[in-house]
């Protein structure tokens, strides 16, 4: 099985350069050091079309779903709760206009329970609006399930984060992970993605920070989790693309808006 994975954004919860422009120590004349809040898209295309599998609606959903040319969306994945992670969710009501239903979205009990609350119109209806997602509770960490859609299955597990005083979820989606809020993980979390040919892990910037990893935990992780290769996100404004490239192992890319590759 091969599939896709896109980084709709890499940045962290302010993005580059952030809203008074300021870059930090990013270069501006590097494209790469431009950064949208978190978001990845797995694509699985086969004979009847493609499935798209998104994780997280960032508050640039909007450009990032043209910029990758998205045009359905047959589920989505929350890791947890945060506007940065969440606050583009209205952006989904074009998928699901065009697909004439409610898409999935899988989350734990927690950030259902929060975005119920806070989006109750995206998942009810109100005022004669239709509701736009159909809230699902991931299974139990560990236990193996798909997202189906024309393309084709996507396999995927979740395993258990901390993101400082919370929890968030990270997903495998076949021989790829996705870890983009963590502080901390555990060694089921490390088993879990262990053997992946690609792990996209958060490493929001040099300096320790109480919730998001640091470079150097992230790269602890990668060598522990003995991953095949791994991309770094969550990228905040002191991480140039070129001077933390020069300074990661051979096995690690720094991750940037609109970066993919072919899995399996």
């Amino acid at each position: 099985m091969s599939f896709e994975v896109v980084i709709l954004g890499s940045g962290s919860s302010g993005g580059v350069p952030r809203g008074d422009g300021d870059w930090g120590a990013c270069d501006p004349a590097e494209p790469k050091n431009r950064r949208t809040r978190c978001s990845m898209l797995a694509r699985k295309t086969g004979p009847e079309g493609v499935t798209n599998v998104l994780i997280d609606t960032s508050p640039d959903l909007r450009e990032q779903m043209l910029a990758s040319g998205t045009k359905h969306v047959d589920a989505v994945l929350y890791t947890h709760d945060h506007a940065d992670q969440t606050h583009g969710i209205d952006d989904l009501r074009t998928f699901a206009a065009r697909s004439r239903k409610r898409i999935p979205a899988w989350m734990d009990e927690a950030t259902l329970t929060s975005l119920s609350h806070r989006f109750d119109y995206i998942f009810e209806s109100k005022f004669g609006y239709p509701p736009l997602l159909d809230g699902r509770i991931i299974p139990a960490h560990g236990t193996a399930w798909s997202v189906e859609g024309p393309g084709g299955a996507i396999p995927i597990t979740t395993f258990d984060q901390a993101h400082g005083p919370i929890r968030s979820v990270g997903y495998r989606l076949g021989d790829m992970a996705y870890s983009s809020d963590v502080s901390d993980l555990d060694e089921a979390a490390l088993a879990a993605v262990a053997g992946c040919k690609i792990w996209i892990v958060d490493a929001l910037r040099y300096a320790p920070h109480p919730t998001h990893a640091h470079l150097d935990r992230a790269l602890e992780w990668i060598a522990a989790a003995d991953v095949e290769r791994a991309v770094l996100t969550n990228l905040h404004i002191d991480m140039d693309y070129k001077a933390l490239s020069a300074i990661v192992p051979a096995n690690v890319e720094v991750g940037f808006d609109g970066w993919s590759r072919m899995i399996g």
